[in-house]
């Protein structure tokens, strides 16, 4: 071989073996770990209906749920959030096994089960969605949230819940309820559950709760369905046989905004069949007081193979709140994908929408 054929040919081994090196390096997996030693975090969770409402999926979920308690103390976890939809339908007696094959008391039981990995552990708060009402996707608004997730079933829950407001039927239950808990770093919270699309008696509950005098230092926390969509906009309608809802666009003008102490609104909802980018949104207000108002959007039930796939290939999101009482890392990883080797380089997502940080007034 000639010297200069030699020559390049070393070049081009070298080349491949520099750009080998860089994809490992890209591709080396690091486990979910606080940036600082002094923070806390809270856990996302989107909305798991289509991981229950087929048997083969629902094992994806408990995973998720199993993570979070083997984290706990890792991760600082002070409070899990779900954004509701737990079910794909509330009363579903025979299910035709295509868009589902799992009864809704097997759903219930099966979502109960997983989150049940938590009891005694961690207090998590569930918002109540669309599919989680009804015998047709909130043809009325009767759930069966309250048989499932009763205020006693997690005592760690049940310590910080102040009080609950009446869901349709009259009967107070965590569908509508304020928690209080206060961060590690002595800084206190007021986090509300509000029901899909509230009614006006449950904005205005909401309301009185978050005016009220003890609660004036707190940072409020909105926990509900639907909000905001993935162009960063507060829903203003949805075509739902309901007649008295708020979305939205009204949850934002008639209780957030005007409110003193409200600096975060969670929710999820919205989806497009393997489009990471259309099941997230998020931007940032001020309230009255001129405080800046933070609001995410995190779902990921048609990831992993659309609405009829896995579920949502086991995203979650770690929002760590750090030590200096103002800054909130947003991270999305996925449980799932992190579980073996083989599939570890996929266990972040790492875009602008899902990997930032926030924020957030003293």
């Amino acid at each position: 071989m000639k010297q200069s054929n030699l020559k390049f040919f070393c070049s081009i081994v070298i080349a491949i073996l520099c750009l080998t090196n860089a994809v490992a390096q890209q591709q080396k997996y690091t486990a979910p770990a606080l940036s600082d030693s002094n923070s806390w975090s809270i856990i996302m969770l989107p909305d798991p209906q289509t991981y229950q409402k087929f048997e083969r999926n629902q094992p994806l979920f408990e995973l998720m749920t199993a993570w979070i308690s083997e984290n706990i103390e890792k991760l600082n976890i002070q409070l899990v959030m779900c954004t509701g939809d737990l079910v794909e339908q509330n009363e579903m007696i025979n299910p035709n096994g295509i868009a589902a094959n799992q009864a809704s008391k097997q759903q219930w039981a099966s979502v109960a089960r997983a989150f049940g990995r938590l009891d005694g552990k961690v207090p998590y708060v569930l918002a109540a969605g669309n599919h989680d009402y009804g015998y047709s996707n909130i043809s009325v608004r009767r759930s069966n949230y309250n048989t499932y997730f009763p205020v006693d079933k997690n005592f760690k829950t049940q310590k910080i819940i102040r009080e609950a407001g009446l869901n349709a039927e009259g009967v107070p239950t965590m569908e509508n309820a304020a928690f209080e808990f206060t961060s590690p770093k002595g800084r206190k919270f007021l986090l509300l559950t509000l029901e899909f699309a509230p009614r006006d008696t449950i904005v205005a509950w909401a309301k009185n709760v978050t005016n009220q005098a003890r609660y004036k230092d707190h940072t409020g926390i909105i926990l509900t369905h639907s909000y905001l969509n993935s162009a960063n906009q507060h829903i203003e309608k949805e075509n739902y046989p309901i007649t008295d809802g708020n979305y939205g666009a009204a949850i934002w003008r008639k209780l957030v905004q005007p409110s003193s102490n409200i600096q975060l609104v969670f929710s999820g909802h919205i989806g497009k069949p393997d489009d990471a980018r259309e099941h997230v949104g998020f931007r940032t207000d001020k309230n009255a007081t001129n405080k800046k108002v933070n609001q995410m959007v995190f779902n990921a039930q048609a990831m992993g193979g659309g609405w009829y796939g896995n579920g949502g290939d086991g995203w979650l999101r770690i929002l760590e709140f750090l030590p200096d009482g103002k800054t909130v890392k947003v991270k999305t990883f996925s449980p799932f994908f992190a579980l073996s080797p083989a599939t570890q380089q996929f266990a972040w997502r790492t875009a602008p929408y899902d990997e930032f940080e926030f924020q957030m007034d003293k």
